[in-house]
C-alpha cells in the first residue's frame, strides 16, 4: 500500500477507535513513509491514548532529532515522564526545550502542574498565570486537574 493511503487508512482507524488496527497500517507503511513526520505523530497519539508512555516517549525522543525547533516532542515527551512518576525529568526536558515553548500555553501550564507536584507552589502559580493568561481555557482545565490539588485556592 502507497503511504498515503496507509496513512489515511490508519486515521480511519483512529477515527474509530480501532487503535491496534491503525498502528498495524503505520507498521506495514513503506520505510520511508514510516518515519515521516505525519506518522510518527499519529503514533504517537495512538500510544499515548493507550497510556504506552515508554513507546510514547521514545517517539517523542525521535520526533524532536527530527524536528528541534518543534514543540510536540518535547511537550509530550515532558508529558509521559510525568506520567511514569519523572516528574522532574519531565520539568527539565521542558525547561531545556526550544524558544519556541515559550508561546505555547501548554508549556506553562504543564510547568505549573509539574512544580505543583514537586512542592514549588509559587513557581506553580506563576507558571500557571502565564498559561490562563495565553488561553482561558486552562483556567477551566485546571480546576479539574488532580496535580494541582495544592494550588486549588489560587485557582
Amino acid at each position: 500500500m502507497s503511504g498515503e493511503k496507509g496513512l489515511l487508512a490508519a486515521q480511519g482507524y483512529i477515527e474509530l477507535l480501532m487503535f491496534e488496527d491503525a498502528i498495524h497500517e503505520l507498521d506495514n507503511l513503506p520505510e520511508p513513509e514510516r518515519g515521516s513526520e505525519a506518522a510518527l505523530h499519529m503514533r504517537l497519539f495512538i500510544l499515548m491514548r493507550g497510556r504506552r508512555w515508554d513507546d510514547a516517549l521514545a517517539i517523542c525522543g525521535r520526533l524532536r532529532e527530527a524536528e528541534p525547533g518543534n514543540t510536540t516532542g518535547y511537550i509530550h515527551g515532558a508529558f509521559c515522564l510525568h506520567e511514569m512518576g519523572r516528574t522532574r525529568e519531565a520539568r527539565e526536558l521542558l525547561l531545556g526545550g526550544p524558544s519556541e515553548l515559550l508561546q505555547e500555553p501548554t508549556y506553562h501550564y504543564n510547568l505549573g502542574c509539574y512544580a505543583a507536584v514537586l512542592g514549588d507552589l509559587e513557581r506553580a502559580k506563576k507558571h500557571l498565570d502565564d498559561s490562563f493568561k495565553m488561553d482561558g481555557k486552562f483556567r477551566t482545565i485546571a480546576k479539574l486537574d488532580p496535580d494541582l490539588h495544592a494550588v486549588k485556592d489560587f485557582l
